[in-house]
């Protein structure tokens, strides 16, 4: 059976085809500057790479040409070889805790959350009714970002405001990443062999989200009523006190959202070091002991070690530390960074092993009272995986 996972971005819609039967990608592509000048798109598969500028109008006419594409490249004979469509959706407030097909009652709902998400509920819809026009007899399912998170207890998920913000404004912690981390949760279950595990899961990279999870529920994650909370990321501050909003407002002349938008597109890695929101530019600009680049990366590598900490004492310990995501994953020195900070825990890794980038990797040693292990994660895999489930149903 073959599969397409699709992201679509208010200007921009990301594909995977995969062949169900052996979970391989047949091919991978993004569509780009969509209703924008200079629009175009790029298809990967077979070891080859297509590029071409084209006009797309809209995320209809993205999703005809890749539809065309795929068949004119001999991807697939027909449009009937597609079985169904994933969509990533990033925001299903409290109503969705698992992955859905898509009716015309879900695509409802993703519009009146739009204002959880307005970025990118309105751009999900897009995708979602280019596809239904394109492909009008296929199932489509959507999987939420949200929706791993949805197990917290009130206690976890609750901010201590006003109770009645959260139940007339729906204010509370959502949690995202969730995609990312159930594909994590599982991988470990399949590694272990066990449901019953305690995993800190640490999602790092431009964003970044850390999850405590326990017996394959997401018992707590670092982001909140939106992705600006929690762990500093490329360009998020994460936490900070919620004063400094006025604050700064008056200092600036600014209103709230534009302070907020500050928060979200100049802070983080990018405020701090002045320079860059890439790690990799980052750790450059240390080996010339930049003294802003250096308290950038070491206040980066603090706020994770804060919460890893925080998840260890809230779980009453950690069987398997896991990282993932572009830090995650090909970062050397602040995976050893991190684990280092860790030692009083029992963490103790293999510095040959941590020596590695973009693979699976266990780089704890045997004397290590906490297993630690880098897993590359796939959403677009988590998604497809989710649609087949659901449509075999």
């Amino acid at each position: 059976m073959k599969i397409i996972s699709i992201n679509a971005g208010s200007s921009s819609l990301k594909f995977s085809l995969f062949n169900m039967d052996n979970e391989e990608v047949i091919a991978s592509g993004v569509f780009e500057r969509i209703g924008i000048d200079g629009s175009k798109f790029t298809i990967k598969y077979d070891g080859e790479k297509i590029e071409q500028e084209i006009e797309l109008v809209n995320h209809t006419d993205a999703v005809k040409v890749l539809l065309e594409k795929l068949i004119d490249l001999r991807i697939i004979k027909s449009l009937d070889e597609i079985d169904g469509v994933g969509h990533r959706l990033v925001h299903g407030k409290d109503k969705y805790s698992q992955s859905v097909i898509i009716t015309d009652e879900v695509v409802q709902d993703l519009e009146n959350f739009k204002e959880f998400a307005p970025l990118h509920n309105p751009a999900n819809v897009l995708g979602i009714n280019a596809f239904r026009e394109a492909l009008p007899d296929v199932a489509m399912v959507g999987v939420f970002d949200t929706a791993f998170h949805q197990t917290m207890s009130k206690e976890n998920f609750l901010y201590p405001v006003p109770y009645k913000w959260y139940e007339e404004y729906g204010v509370r912690k959502y949690g995202f990443h969730g995609t990312s981390h159930r594909y994590i949760t599982k991988s470990v279950e399949k590694l272990l062999g066990r449901k019953d595990f305690k995993l800190i899961s640490c999602h790092i990279g431009n964003g970044g989200s850390i999850a405590a999870v326990k017996d394959m529920q997401c018992v707590d994650t670092s982001m909140g009523f939106t992705p600006l909370a929690g762990i500093m990321m490329g360009t998020r501050s994460g936490d900070i006190d919620s004063s400094i909003i006025p604050y700064v407002m008056e200092k600036e002349g600014k209103n709230a959202s534009e302070v907020v938008d500050d928060l979200n597109k100049v802070s983080g890695l990018l405020g701090l070091s002045e320079y860059s929101n890439d790690m990799r530019d980052i750790l450059e600009k240390c080996e010339e002991q930049d003294e802003k680049a250096l308290l950038a990366r070491s206040k980066y590598v603090r706020r994770i070690v804060d919460y890893i900490a925080q998840y260890y004492v809230l779980l009453n310990g950690v069987d398997v530390i896991c990282f993932t995501a572009g830090v995650g994953e090909n970062s050397i020195p602040i995976r050893r960074e991190v684990c280092e900070k860790l030692a009083c825990l029992g963490v103790e890794i293999d510095l040959d092993a941590n020596n590695q980038r973009g693979e699976f990797v266990k780089l704890s040693t045997d004397n290590s009272k906490i297993d630690v292990y880098v897993i590359p994660t796939d959403e677009e895999l988590m998604i497809a995986r989710d649609t087949l489930e659901l449509i075999k149903r």
